[in-house]
């Protein structure tokens, strides 16, 4: 599959130098949660995977393809409880003096109060960032189109953002400035992880 832009949420950080070598890449990471005593969680990891599951530590990371690169990255914090959430958002350049903003986020449950806030939150943060540049903002916003209707609408309404991934999925790419070529969907559960990833393709105006 031919891709420019990648968007990681909760990978092991490290992972990180490995997946931006084997896969040509140029990458930025943020922090998340579960990182306390890494070295102990990496050695249960490489011995017990189905144990640890996802407490080997959590970072939200981008990955980034010639001949586009990385230029600028700023972190957002989203929340410190029950576990720190981030948002990773990057300024990249491209070809000819193009230049694109992404926004990479894994939200609260939406069990948690203010889990919605949160995403909106990251959301405005993300446009004032960005400011005249195209943006394209996603992850894992652990919200739900059928069940969080309000949040969709709004991120539509006020921030110009395009449609979900789909009614009952909680993870998408969302856009805003970019021509949606292909509208972001669903693929096949891969065993590095209890997701489907979620695939776009976007074009710049």
């Amino acid at each position: 599959m031919a891709w420019g832009v990648a968007l990681l949420q909760e990978a092991p950080p490290r992972w990180r130098s490995a997946l931006a070598r084997e896969l040509g890449a140029e990458s930025a990471i943020t922090l998340t949660s579960r990182n306390f005593g890494a070295p102990i969680r990496s050695w249960v990891a490489d011995r017990w995977p189905n144990l640890i599951k996802s407490n080997e530590g959590g970072s939200n990371q981008l990955l980034v393809r010639a001949p586009w690169r990385i230029e600028e990255t700023r972190e957002h914090t989203l929340t410190r409880r029950p576990e720190r959430r981030r948002m990773l958002w990057a300024r990249l350049a491209g070809p000819d003096g193009a230049a694109l903003a992404v926004a990479n986020l894994h939200g609260s449950v939406d069990s948690v109060p203010g889990s919605s806030e949160q995403v909106l939150r990251a959301a405005e943060c993300a446009v004032e960032w960005a400011g005249d540049l195209p943006l394209l903002f996603g992850g894992d916003l652990n919200l739900r189109p059928s069940r969080q209707p309000e949040v969709f609408e709004e991120l539509a309404r006020r921030f110009g953002f395009s449609a979900p991934t789909a009614p009952d999925a909680i993870d998408h790419l969302l856009a805003r400035g970019l021509d949606v070529l292909e509208p972001p969907r669903r693929g096949p559960e891969l065993r590095l992880s209890d997701h489907a990833y979620v695939t776009a393709t976007v074009g710049m105006r």
